[in-house]
């Protein structure tokens, strides 16, 4: 199994990245797990307690869990990954089961931080976006499809996206082996991303 790990900044197009990756390649043979999934759940605390915590330092995720599953699913096993909500800020309750594929993609702004994590992966890939649009796509995901105004989206980039990127996403740029710019329709970088890929699994394979 490939394990690619493609971190980036907030609002930095890591999933744009992975669709067309996904588009490129056999799509049936890969399999994406998004750090999104893996917040610690936090039932024990209130709602109002839940929206202030800070979503963007390494601790909030539970890397634990996420290096289980990718082991696992290395393993050729079998997981129930967990799905979270952005609205509850918290788990649902339910799973989605994960079969194990050829090619395992584990996408998300911390996944380069973790040193555990980063032994797994065969090919570490960073998302590249200037601050002002990655404000920009961040303003418009969160009022859009999340349902934030905003005054909140703006007080929490201030109080907690820049620093924590600053501190931990910007310097975990330099454990990748590939930097894909993503301010424009890079077909490039993407073409030269999905021949090292398929490159890769015709040696394991």
């Amino acid at each position: 199994m490939l394990v690619i790990g493609i971190a980036g900044g907030t609002g930095s197009g890591k999933t744009t990245v992975v669709n067309k990756i996904l588009q490129q390649l056999n799509a049936e043979g890969v399999n994406v797990l998004s750090q999104d999934n893996y917040y610690h759940d936090n039932q024990n605390l209130t709602l109002s307690e839940r929206e202030i915590l800070n979503y963007d330092h390494p601790k909030s995720i539970d890397f634990e869990l996420l290096l289980e599953h990718v082991k696992a699913l290395k393993n050729e096993e079998s997981i129930e990954q967990p799905i979270y909500s952005f609205v509850t800020h918290s788990r649902t309750g339910d799973h989605v089961i994960v079969e194990p594929k050829n090619v395992l993609i584990v996408e998300g702004i911390l996944v380069l931080t973790n040193k555990e994590l980063l032994k797994e992966f065969d090919l570490k890939v960073f998302v590249h976006a200037d601050s002002d649009e990655r404000l920009i796509r961040r303003i418009r995901r969160d009022t859009q499809e999340r349902g934030r105004d905003l005054q909140e989206v703006l007080h929490r980039y201030q109080t907690t996206l820049k620093p924590m990127h600053q501190e931990f996403i910007e310097p975990s740029k330099n454990e990748a082996d590939l930097i894909v710019p993503n301010m424009r329709q890079n077909s490039v970088a993407i073409d030269f991303l999905t021949t090292v890929i398929n490159n890769s699994l015709k040696k394991v394979y």
